[in-house]
């Protein structure tokens, strides 16, 4: 007679020591560690495959005229449809059927939202505002615990932005390159990612310091092979496009986590090298911040020399975590070790910067958000709560929910505005895109805000030169 749970003794009373020694298997040594990690490049190379093309790269799925008009151009279904009857010259769209919905791909959209904002009513928002003659802003998204949503928060942002009209260059930071892998990335060493932009303004920084040398009549420093070849190297050299016609990426690989050893080994070389200044330097000196609108930076769970440089080259910081007690006392100890190692660094310079009567620097953000992410209101509503009176302003009222399409979104390598709504139901797409669309919401507002106060800094400046 079988046991009931009540009866049934615990599974861990009652474990054969000879049956746990069978299952066992022999001793794992190095070797195997290879082994391991060839599997799963063949688990992600086949399950990356399944959203490729056949030749190999990635495709962004079609957009549908229901879509385009509740998501991405504010017009009524009947007026699109007369709009493109009218200019047969405009994309019309492919339809799977005959006399079924039509299907347009990302291309054709931001060409459709040109023309509805060239001929269209000036009272609706059909093109995204930027204000001419400013510079992109750089959102970074950190934080040094893993498993928050990050990486997810940074590609989702950088997709909204894209729907929205946006030109946006994503930045993966973090060598475990799971930024990468979302936009289909290509990247064969570190010399495709940041580092030979953060090496190349160390490169620049030691020949400005072997000319000073030489004027005083000292040896130069030495400048190694590896440097050389870095101040051959430019932003374009690493930029390189995705499947989205608005998304540029610069990738990320293994090789990168060298840089957290490298970058400490100049510094104390050169003892004058701002390193926290290096990734900003490359983006001002490469044209990058006029080329796009928004730059995202996704930065590794950890505080350390990349992610001090994303967070300095940042003019927008969100720090994503979950509604439970240990996230919020985790992110609060990240908060205060960005105090301590910011702090140090100005008050590092600024005693020298006082001895030579130099300005004095001070590291300062647009705007710094905790966003709450993977939020279930039922379990987690009371706590939620109790950090939003802890952190008022600094915590975003804004919740990403944690929905059957999140779930579903994240088993793939895409991300949920890539999810075909057919693969669900247009009420579960909704409600999924939904908690994404507000997330994105409250950071345009955010990078609307920074921007017009920099547009009105810029007139007074204007005004008063």
């Amino acid at each position: 007679m079988a046991q009931t749970p009540d009866e049934a003794l615990p599974p861990y009373f009652g474990i054969s020591p000879d049956e746990a020694l069978r299952e066992l298997g022999g001793p794992v040594g190095t070797a195997d560690f290879a082994e391991m990690a060839a599997l799963c490049a063949q688990g992600r190379d086949d399950l990356t495959r399944r959203g490729h093309s056949e030749g190999g790269g990635k495709q962004l799925r079609p957009f549908s005229t229901w879509e385009i008009t509740k998501y991405l151009i504010p017009v009524a279904p009947a007026h699109f449809r007369r709009v493109l009857r009218a200019n047969p010259a405009l994309p019309q769209g492919r339809s799977e059927t005959e006399g079924g919905a039509r299907w347009f791909s990302l291309d054709e959209v931001l060409r459709l939202r040109a023309h509805f904002a060239a001929e269209g009513s000036r009272a609706k928002p059909y093109a995204p505002w930027r204000p001419a003659g400013l510079p992109a802003k750089i959102a970074a998204i950190a934080n040094f615990k893993g498993g928050v949503g990050k990486t997810s928060m940074a590609a989702h942002l950088a997709m909204s932005a894209a729907l929205d009209g946006y030109r946006v260059l994503v930045v993966d930071l973090d060598s475990q390159g799971s930024m990468t892998s979302i936009f289909g990335g290509t990247v064969t060493s570190e010399w495709d990612t940041v580092f030979p932009l953060i090496a190349r303004d160390y490169a620049l920084g030691l020949q400005a310091e072997n000319r000073r040398r030489a004027e005083r009549g000292e040896a130069p420093l030495p400048l190694e092979e590896t440097l050389d070849a870095a101040l051959t190297k430019s932003a374009d050299d690493v930029i390189q496009p995705t499947h989205w016609p608005n998304i540029d990426l610069i990738g990320a690989q293994l090789n990168l986590y060298w840089a957290e050893f490298q970058i400490p080994v100049w510094r104390m070389s050169l003892r004058a090298w701002k390193l926290w200044e290096a990734l900003g330097n490359a983006f001002e000196r490469d044209g990058v911040l006029g080329r796009y609108d928004l730059i995202i930076l996704d930065t590794p769970p950890a505080l350390g020399y990349l992610t001090i440089n994303g967070l300095t080259a940042a003019d927008i910081l969100l720090v994503p975590l979950g509604a439970s007690f240990l996230e919020f006392d985790s992110t609060g100890r990240f908060f205060d070790m960005l105090h301590s190692t910011f702090q140090s660094i100005e008050d590092g310079e600024n005693m020298a910067a006082r001895a030579l009567g130099r300005p004095e620097i001070r590291f300062e953000w647009d705007a710094v958000r905790a966003v709450v992410t993977r939020y279930d209101a039922v379990q987690q509503a009371e706590l939620a709560g109790l950090m939003q009176a802890y952190l008022g302003r600094h915590l975003s009222p804004y919740r990403q929910d944690f929905t059957a399409l999140v779930g579903q979104a994240g088993e793939q390598a895409g991300g949920i505005y890539e999810a075909d709504y057919r693969d669900f139901n247009r009420e579960t797409y909704a409600r999924g895109r939904q908690t994404f669309d507000l997330t994105y919401a409250a950071f345009k507002r955010l990078l609307l805000a920074a921007w017009r106060r920099d547009e009105r800094a810029a007139a007074e400046l204007r005004e008063t030169a």
